[in-house]
């Protein structure tokens, strides 16, 4: 008989790497999920049996990949995956869904990514350990969001630790230095009017040689990011406060509230109003 348990992360904001839902289950044999996407990165641990993940990757191709005991496997926001129990030997697994300014980093020192989504540890206990950090996230319905995001971190740093993929750091270079700077302004002042010459101006670059650099590093525009963060804050508010939506544009630097509705709903694909009320919902049910 499949049981599980399943728990949403309480509505804190915490931007290195953020904590959505959490739990682990016994499946019935066959039980499968998908194909579906993540808006966020989905880690499974398998605690025992086995089961199959299959996931596309950059170009769109399927790939099959078979787990065990002791295995586990990553989902990436965007990736089309599915996945399913053995029959004879249906597995148990605890999961963590989580995100952040940090995870992509952390997980590729682990040697995780969409071409490589299998994480094996170098021992069995150093698996197991990365295993019961996941299960203290997913029995502490008591326990405070702080404690709950330190767990994260051990997991995090056994994950990378174990992984017989681990990648050995690179040396720190100037340009992460400024990236890194730029990304901690915008994370102080973002609930103000803020330019991008402001951001340069701070991290003492000319603005176009800050602006592709930063773009070269992250993947997007300052100016991008910046609204990204933004709106982030935002529905982080609308799930965890009353507060108007006019007060919570205001709150993340948006002045105009039908501008905030715009961005917001180009973003995410509904108005603030209905995300708020779709999102609450949610709560009342359980994924995996």
């Amino acid at each position: 008989m499949a049981s599980y348990s399943f728990s949403i992360f309480p509505n804190e904001s915490f931007l290195d790497l953020r904590l959505y839902q959490y739990g682990w289950e016994q499946c019935a044999p066959l039980h499968s999920f998908g194909p579906f996407v993540r808006n966020h990165y989905l880690f499974h641990y398998v605690i025992s049996g086995q089961g199959y993940l299959d996931a596309d990757d950059k170009d769109g191709v399927n790939r099959r990949f078979h787990l065990s005991a002791n295995q586990g496997f990553l989902i990436c926001p965007g990736q089309v995956t599915t996945y399913c129990a053995d029959f004879a030997r249906p597995w148990k697994y605890a999961w963590l869904e989580f995100d952040g300014l940090r995870a992509k980093d952390c997980l590729e020192q682990a040697g995780l990514a969409l071409e490589q989504p299998v994480y094996t540890p170098r021992t069995v206990p150093q698996g197991e350990a990365v295993r019961d950090e996941m299960l203290a996230i997913s029995a502490g319905s008591e326990a405070s969001a702080l404690q709950l995001i330190g767990h994260l971190y051990l997991f995090m740093d056994g994950l990378i630790r174990s992984s017989v993929t681990r990648q050995e750091p690179r040396a720190a270079q100037l340009r992460e230095f400024y990236v890194h700077e730029a990304v901690t302004y915008m994370e102080q002042n973002y609930h103000r009017e803020l330019t991008v010459e402001e951001i340069a101006g701070a991290c003492r670059l000319n603005r176009s040689y800050f602006s592709k650099l930063f773009r070269e590093e992250m993947g997007c525009p300052p100016q991008e990011f910046l609204i990204r963060l933004r709106l982030s804050k935002a529905a982080d508010l609308m799930t965890g406060s009353q507060s108007s939506i006019g007060d919570i544009a205001a709150l993340c630097g948006y002045a105009n509230q039908l501008h905030f509705s715009r961005a917001f709903k180009k973003r995410y694909g509904l108005s603030p109003r209905e995300w708020r009320a779709q999102n609450r919902v949610r709560h009342n049910g359980a994924a995996e």
